[in-house]
């Protein structure tokens, strides 16, 4: 993936074709006194206006397969009221410095990522895997790994996200949900707009958010590597359809405790041997001992406390 560095303004059109509401927050916008261009009179409120254009220009030169992101300011108006401009003949007293830096706008740092085009390239041993909005997702999941937080996910509907493949992405904190941004499928209108390929996905995380979750959540200690081998054991579960992976995947390492070191969704399956209304979920759990090797049967029984915790939802093991 690379990175990409793009101009923070942008226009009433430029809005439109995210498809945002007029009641969208990301509409409150700070106005430039004397902006480049009639057409971006405005500071941006989300990145994902520069990164598409940026893939746009990739793909209008035949160039199909983009992934770029972008780390940067947006800049959110405020109730402080407008800016005002200090007397020039001498200079401004702590007051008026003050009163300056209380009217400037919100300017959190965000991280975007647009993804176009294929994942992998055709193989000799399979087709081209083209992106989806899983892509989209894991994305913003590595960007959260790396400071020790894993964010939660649950279904989103914000634009310009495909309703039904957008996930709002957060942590829950003192036990309330803290939205930390979103990521899948574009819409196809907003696709379309931009002129980019349908399956276009996008992700969008507030860095500052991110970064406040995780010194609420992550512990000030290093815990060390362990040098002592993992356990690796499968495990696919039957739940209904509207049971979000998600919650499955947090119910695991509940049941599991200390000795569950990592879980990954692997595989989503539904089918007529499950029955209406039913899916599979496989994940893939790694346990480890930080001070000894660690058993099969062990291993099995924390597997097996995972399972039971993930019943609570109504999930039984796939037979």
């Amino acid at each position: 993936m690379g990175e990409t560095l793009t101009l923070p303004f942008i226009g009433a059109a430029d809005l439109d074709k995210l498809g945002l509401a007029a009641t969208d927050e990301r509409r409150r916008v700070v106005a430039l006194a004397n902006p480049l261009s009639d057409a971006q009179p405005w500071l941006r409120t989300t990145l994902l206006p520069g990164l598409l254009a940026a893939v746009n220009r990739n793909t209008s030169r035949s160039l199909d397969d983009v992934r770029l992101f972008e780390a940067g300011s947006v800049f959110l108006e405020t109730d402080a009221g407008p800016q005002v401009m200090p007397d020039v003949s001498h200079r401004p007293d702590e007051a008026e410095i003050g009163e300056l830096f209380a009217r400037l706008p919100n300017q959190p740092i965000h991280l975007a990522a647009v993804l176009s085009g294929d994942w992998l390239p055709a193989r000799w041993d399979g087709p081209a895997e083209p992106v989806t909005w899983a892509n989209a997702v894991a994305a913003a999941q590595a960007v959260a790994q790396t400071m020790g937080v894993r964010l939660q996910r649950r279904a989103g509907a914000v634009a310009p996200w495909h309703p039904g493949r957008c996930a709002e992405l957060g942590v829950t904190v003192g036990g309330h949900f803290v939205a930390i941004g979103y990521a899948g499928e574009l819409h196809p209108a907003v696709a379309a707009a931009w002129g980019l390929p349908g399956g276009t996905c996008a992700m969008e995380l507030d860095a500052d958010a991110l970064v406040s979750a995780a010194d609420a959540l992550v512990s000030g200690e290093i815990t060390s590597l362990s040098s002592h081998p993992a356990v690796k054991q499968d495990v696919a579960l039957v739940v209904d359809a509207g049971v979000p992976s998600a919650a499955v995947e947090a119910a695991l390492p509940a049941g599991a405790g200390e000795l569950l070191e990592s879980v990954r969704l692997f595989d989503v399956f539904t089918g007529a041997q499950l029955g209406a209304g039913k899916k599979s979920l496989a994940y893939s759990l790694v346990f480890r001992a930080p001070d000894r090797t660690l058993t099969e049967a062990e291993a099995s029984r924390a597997r097996e406390a995972a399972v039971d915790k993930a019943s609570e939802l109504g999930a039984v093991l796939r037979r």
